[in-house]
């Protein structure tokens, strides 16, 4: 399948969707900007992770799992988390603070995205292991910054807070491709302030002095033959381009992040990373993700909408409740990643509804247990049309609509039920905690709990009947019909019986609702009434209608 999909992907640089053709088949890389870890990351944060977590599942379906690197930094290193960790521990040692400061939100970062569904990158790395030469030998920011002094990209200066190492802006004919801005254009956008000291007000800051009581790294630099020792720190973009190349090379082929990095970071990269080695390109394809409001709003701390992963997956400050991971992750996917989003609690509580109907949780349990016991051991893979779509520029909306389509037809099989679970899997959308999540209250919780317990009496039994232990097979059987489920057995030559799984699980809720209407027909009203109490106690909500031959039917719903 790898060698017939042909995948298409938006590229900023040259403002135009091509079809993606890596620079090496059997190694394709991909970098994307991680957050700085001053505090837990926002919702904003969100949407690049999931974004590229699934352009990540894609390539990995296309080019195979192991012909895929993904890098995405963490930024440990930044005036921002000085100052957080001055705020929280004011009595600690500035860098033992710091530590405190990244290692606590770093941690939270990982749990937070992980509850997104998204898959591990291939590296993780940190800015801090990167400022000075490596015992690896893997490019690191001080020799970066070195380069460019020697090519005279870079020069040395004194600012009004100490010597700096300076990017000359100057010194590149095409600086500006990536935004479209000219020199005058990067002024108005620049994050650093213009001082007496630069040669062009656009030049920026690759290393600047620390004071005393700052953190900094001892480096040595050398510009025209003269040495200057320089205790500071690193500029926020010569990290980028130095962690990317230690893992990627110097020229790979996608490079994300969000809209908001276009300028004055991206273009910045760009910028290093091709006059340190005189390369065409850092990266030939650069994707950013639209932006995100809140309830129409701009989020901000002053209009009280800034919200973080962990205060929706953890607390009751947006909608009242926690929410699950992959409602978030269903939010993102419904719009196409270049567009805005527009978050809202309608939102999330849609995504919850069809995440419910859609078939995960109204499929009977039969096919869910099926299913996990399986994968076990085969391999699943999403339908062709869900491939197909997010080849096409990753188109969410189109593959999620695929994945409802292929859901109406033949709703009770089980391969639909496999495609459909396969696909969500594929996406992300689907994990055995959203399980037990969506289904309490209304499937027996033993059923849920001991899920894993039934994969691991399944594979005894069969390991036993392969093995002709009919004693341990009996054992096996029995404690599965402890938990409800039935074993349809197939006889083959040999005479040795192997195992067609068939699930028999419980349907409380069926047999509830059966129990009821058999009441309600023998007007035994007051039971009727007791069943109903009991269901909505559990969060089931029952509500009555006539089928077309004009009999009473019951449906349910989940109670919110």
């Amino acid at each position: 399948m790898g060698e017939q999909t042909i995948v298409r992907l938006y590229n900023t640089l040259t403002r135009t969707k091509e079809v993606f053709t890596p620079i090496d088949p059997l190694n394709v890389r991909m970098y994307v900007c991680g957050p700085t870890v001053y505090d837990y990351a926002h919702i904003g944060n969100a949407r690049p992770v999931i974004v590229f977590d699934l352009l990540f599942r894609l390539l990995r379906h296309v080019y195979g799992a192991d012909h895929v690197t993904y890098v995405r930094n963490i930024t440990d290193v930044d005036d921002k988390i000085n100052a957080r960790a001055l705020r929280d521990f004011p009595d600690l040692p500035l860098n033992e603070a710091i530590r405190k400061v990244t290692e606590t939100t770093a941690r939270q970062y990982f749990k937070d995205v992980k509850a997104l569904g998204t898959l591990e990158p291939t590296h993780n790395p940190r800015a801090t292991e990167f400022v000075l030469p490596r015992p690896d030998g893997k490019q690191d920011m001080a020799s970066l910054i070195q380069k460019l002094l020697d090519e005279n990209h870079a020069y040395v200066a004194k600012g009004n807070e100490g010597r700096e190492v300076l990017f000359r802006v100057g010194s590149m004919q095409d600086y500006g491709q990536l935004s479209g801005r000219n020199l005058a254009d990067n002024l108005a956008g620049a994050r650093i302030a213009v001082d007496a000291h630069k040669e062009n007000p656009a030049d920026f800051v690759l290393w600047k002095e620390s004071a005393p009581n700052e953190p900094g790294w001892a480096a040595s630099f050398s510009e025209a033959g003269a040495r200057t020792e320089i205790r500071g720190r690193p500029g926020w973009h010569i990290e980028c381009s130095a962690m990317s190349e230690a893992y990627l090379g110097q020229v790979f082929d996608i490079h994300g992040g969000g809209l908001d990095l276009i300028f004055p970071h991206h273009e910045n990269e760009i910028a290093q990373s091709r006059c340190a080695h005189g390369t065409h390109a850092m990266a030939n394809v650069w994707m950013h993700n639209g932006f995100l409001q809140v309830e129409g709003q701009k989020m901000s701390k002053s209009l009280g909408n800034f919200i973080t992963i962990n205060e929706l997956l953890e607390t009751d400050k947006f909608g009242g409740r926690p929410w699950h991971g992959a409602a978030l992750r269903l939010v993102m996917l419904r719009t196409h990643y270049r567009s805005p989003i527009d978050w809202s609690v309608a939102k999330l509580r849609e995504a919850e509804r069809d995440l419910a109907s859609w078939g995960l949780y109204s499929w009977d349990l039969n096919h869910i247990v099926r299913y996990y016991v399986e994968r076990e051991t085969v391999a699943g893979h999403p339908i062709e049309a869900v491939v197909e779509a997010l080849s096409d520029d990753l188109n969410t909306p189109l593959a999620l609509s695929r994945i409802v389509e292929r859901r109406k037809h033949n709703p009770q099989s089980y391969d639909t039920a496999r495609d459909v679970l396969d696909s969500l899997h594929f996406m992300g959308l689907l994990s055995r905690s959203l399980i037990g999540t969506f289904t309490e209250g209304f499937v027996s919780d033993t059923s849920i709990a001991n899920i894993e317990e039934q994969h691991e009496l399944v594979t005894k039994y069969r390991v036993a009947v392969s093995n002709l232990d009919e004693a341990g097979a009996v054992r096996a059987e029995n404690s599965l019909n402890l938990l409800g489920i039935g074993l349809e057995k197939r006889e083959y030559p040999g005479d040795v019986s192997l195992l067609d799984i068939r699930v028999e699980a419980s349907d409380p809720v069926g047999e509830a609702i059966a129990a009821r209407l058999a009441a309600l027909n023998a007007r035994d009203f007051a039971t009727a009434d007791q069943i109903r109490n009991d269901l909505l106690a559990q969060g089931i909500q029952l509500m009555d209608y006539k089928d077309e031959a004009g009999q009473r039917q019951t449906k349910w719903e989940v109670k919110r």
